[in-house]
């Protein structure tokens, strides 16, 4: 019950009776409960998760250490049976994850004097990782380069993007996946210059690049990573671009460490790309951090002012993306120590020309 523990903390904090969790990664991480429909009631004498009857037999298995309600015209009736009984007054919810018309249905139905904002307080419990969650996720990033290196041995000219996704998450999944972190990326020739880029039906060809991003889930926890490589001969320009976006990556490696914030890290290989010519080439942040969600906070970031700490989990991933020509990300997942970090990433980052 460490986790009641720190709800409870909230609570004192905020000065709530009792606080309404409606976030699934926050159900997840405070109940062990993994369905998708439900709320979590937590006071400080009762632990409730209130979901219908496709997973109150789930929620009993998950969640020892909560009572489990299960509804039968609508979750309003529970909630204030809850309310009444232990005499709520002030309510706390999750402003970042409920939609308006969600907000206007507690506030117009729930029996309480006061609504409270809870998001961010309830996010952050999950920013420290637990021996037990960074074991999770080093075991989905173990699995995702398992899939790397068999996918080198399928990729070939003539096949479309939308076929190499569909290998790495045949690979993923047979290889101990629960499911995906997110949609696989696999982009190649100038879209590559699209960071986020949608599998296609384009097909390979030689001397493209192809950019692979990739993660999936053990337990629940969430890995991620990219690799670009080529498809035949590197031009001299995608060697270019390749080494400095290496180059960055290793060099935010070397400097990562708990105590600095995230715009500090993110400079170090921001500096080293517009150094090289390729300033405008880079347009998103460095890094994020990973858990239940993929992408969670701290990020390394421009603007990320939050103090990175150790057992905190964060992305590298520099990237340079020029318009018709094409892009590289190099991306690995690492766990941030005292003095440095974990790289649970292993796959090779040296240009692969397939």
């Amino acid at each position: 019950m460490e986790n009641k523990k720190k709800v409870i903390e909230v609570l004192d904090k905020l000065g709530l009776d009792a606080v309404l969790v409606s976030d699934g990664y926050n159900m997840r991480y405070l109940s062990g409960f993994s369905g998708e429909t439900g709320y979590l009631f937590i006071s400080r004498n009762k632990s409730v998760i209130i979901t219908d009857f496709r997973y109150t037999i789930q929620a009993k298995s998950e969640s020892k250490d909560f009572e489990v309600v299960e509804i039968s015209k609508g979750y309003m009736e529970p909630i204030n049976e809850l309310i009444a009984s232990e005499q709520v007054k002030t309510l706390g919810f999750e402003d970042g994850s409920m939609i308006h018309r969600s907000f206007s249905g507690l506030k117009e139905k729930l029996h309480v004097e006061k609504l409270v904002p809870v998001n961010e307080e309830l996010n952050d419990l999950r920013i420290i990782k637990t021996p037990y969650e960074l074991e999770c996720i080093r075991k989905a990033e173990e699995i995702g380069d398992i899939a790397f290196s068999k996918i080198l041995d399928i990729i070939k000219p003539g096949m479309t993007e939308l076929e190499v996704a569909a290998h790495i998450e045949f690979l993923m999944k047979t290889n101990g996946a629960d499911k995906l972190s997110f949609d696989t990326i696999a982009c190649s020739g100038i879209n590559t210059s699209m960071p986020h880029a949608t599998p296609s039906n384009k097909k390979i060809e030689n001397g493209d690049f192809l950019t692979m991003d990739f993660g999936c889930k053990y337990n629940g926890y969430c890995s991620d990573m990219t690799r670009t490589i080529v498809v035949g001969k590197a031009s001299d320009e995608q060697k270019k671009v390749y080494n400095t976006v290496l180059e960055a990556q290793l060099a935010a490696l070397d400097y990562i460490k708990a105590g600095y914030q995230g715009k500090e890290i993110d400079k170090v290989a921001r500096d080293i790309i517009y150094k090289a010519g390729y300033e405008g080439c880079f347009g998103h942040g460095l890094g994020h951090s990973v858990g239940l969600f993929i992408h969670e906070s701290p990020r390394l970031s421009p603007t990320e002012e939050k103090v990175i700490r150790a057992c905190m989990t964060e992305t590298v991933e520099p990237g340079i993306y020029i318009e018709g020509f094409g892009g590289v990300r190099i991306e690995d997942l690492v766990q941030v120590t005292e003095d440095g970090h974990i790289n649970f990433t292993k796959s090779d980052k040296k240009l692969i020309e397939l």
